[in-house]
């Protein structure tokens, strides 16, 4: 990956996998806490709880301040285009990009995640000139360690993350998937 960071694209869409993953809007910040109002997204993710209208209102705008600055982008997990059902997060780091994900409560168990990983990860590659893509995650998280095995991804062997997130303690494991060749 080329060290300059250049802004992304102002508006970006991909489709793969039966999914469309699309820019949050205006329109989906009463659709939001729906999705990200929940106590696995709250537990596991950095978003904020309780996530209401405010927060996705907050959330849209670190969005487009973190894609002009070149750093992250945050998009609409959708089957069309039309209801998001959750998000993909790409976030560049030094020597990889960072993927991550979030799927609504009464989204779950249809493969979004994992598709919409492998959708981001494929433009990572393609579009950001990545070489490497990773996971980080929490081993009892059981649900986001099925994603990326599902996605591809395998288990680095490498310390672990450790921190503090919302006053409890994380060890993170890392993944990783590499350009195809």
């Amino acid at each position: 990956m080329s060290s300059a960071t250049s802004p992304f694209p102002a508006r970006i869409e991909l489709k793969g996998e039966g999914l469309v993953l699309r820019d949050w809007t205006e329109t989906d910040l009463d659709a939001m806490p729906d999705l990200f109002d929940d106590p696995e997204v709250a537990y596991w993710t950095p978003l904020a709880s309780p996530f209401d209208r405010e927060a996705a209102a907050t959330r849209l705008v670190r969005d487009r301040k973190l894609r002009a600055e070149g750093t992250t982008i945050l998009l609409a997990i959708t089957l069309d285009g039309g209801a998001p059902l959750g998000e993909v997060m790409l976030r560049r780091l030094p020597d990889a990009v960072e993927l991550g994900y979030a799927v609504g409560p009464a989204h779950r168990g249809q493969g979004l995640a994992a598709r919409a990983v492998r959708v981001m990860a494929a433009y990572a590659f393609e579009q950001v000139g990545a070489e490497r893509a990773v996971l980080e995650l929490e081993a009892e998280n059981a649900a986001s360690v099925a994603v990326a095995t599902k996605a591809g991804f395998a288990l680095l062997d490498v310390p672990l993350i450790e921190g503090e997130e919302k006053g409890r303690p994380f060890r993170l494991q890392t993944w990783e998937l590499s350009r195809p060749s």
